[in-house]
């Protein structure tokens, strides 16, 4: 009996959470997803000017008078206050809480995306589906991974750009948000997550 829309995307829903359950379970998949989200999330701070590397910073923390206030402060269309400057001997932080929270996010979603497309390599749904839908199954995620970057690479490259895709940036991250919960459920459905447990 062909089943409903509603009842296909409940069950791909429901693939997609079995399958994200599986990925944090595996140490391949969970490395993948780790290491993926820890780059993707420097890349992001870095880009967006919170996080620099210099030399002979020492180590220290500086907060902010009135925290709480200030990180709600815009500092730009897409920014917003740092509330603590912390120096790491080479490693400068400035921590904007909305702006880490925002990147570590996407970098989650980033993360989770490419673990799951690993596993739908190496693990791939035997109904039909050989690796090579595995393998396709990384480029939503590679794309949609792209597009909520949007906004960083005008902002990091310095790209002069016109009051109508000014309008247009703020409109990308959760564009970029939606594509990535799109392709996690795509590439979810395509993960064998029965055999997948048998793998450690």
């Amino acid at each position: 009996m062909t089943k409903t829309l509603p009842e296909r995307i409940r069950v791909r829903v429901r693939d997609t959470g079995q399958a994200s359950r599986l990925a944090v379970s595996r140490l391949d998949a969970l490395a993948v997803a780790g290491l993926v989200a820890a780059a993707y999330l420097a890349g992001y701070l870095w880009s967006t000017d919170r996080l620099s590397v210099r030399a002979g910073l020492g180590g220290s923390v500086t907060v902010v008078d009135e925290p709480l206030a200030r990180a709600f402060e815009r500092t730009g269309q897409l920014q917003f206050e740092p509330v603590a400057l912390v120096d790491l001997w080479v490693v400068r932080l400035l921590v904007s809480p909305i702006d880490v929270l925002v990147g570590a996010t996407i970098a989650g979603l980033v993360g989770l995306n490419l673990a799951l497309a690993y596993l739908a390599l190496v693990q791939p749904r035997s109904c039909g589906l050989g690796a090579g839908a595995g393998a396709a199954a990384s480029v939503p995620a590679l794309l949609s991974g792209t597009v909520c970057c949007a906004p960083v690479i005008v902002i990091a490259l310095g790209v002069q750009v016109s009051g109508t895709l000014l309008t247009v940036l703020p409109w990308l991250l959760p564009l970029g948000v939606v594509l990535l919960l799109g392709s996690l459920v795509y590439v979810g459905g395509l993960v064998d997550t029965e055999n997948g447990r048998r793998v450690s």
